[in-house]
């Protein structure tokens, strides 16, 4: 994974949406990383993202994980071998 600056990122935005088009770019800030760039290739993509970063989506992820730990869940081999 790549990693740029923030002000390099600042200095020549187009140049780094462009390359991650292949790949995300982290971005850093004084030496730790702040955040990551990530284009869209397409709008299920982008909608995936949304989904993903969704609040309530989230939360059904982190009670799904405590689930689990606490030996309430379905493994997933469990479920492809029902299918």
């Amino acid at each position: 994974m790549k990693t740029v600056t923030l002000i390099e990122l600042q200095n020549d935005v187009s140049k780094y949406l462009e390359a991650s088009e292949g790949e995300d770019i982290l971005i850093v800030k004084e030496g730790e990383v702040v955040g990551v760039l990530r284009s869209f290739s397409d709008d299920d993509d982008r909608f995936d993202y949304e989904l993903e970063s969704h609040p309530v989506f989230q939360e059904r992820v982190r009670r799904s994980r405590a689930l689990f730990r606490e030996g309430k869940g379905i493994r997933i081999e469990d479920v492809e071998a029902n299918l």
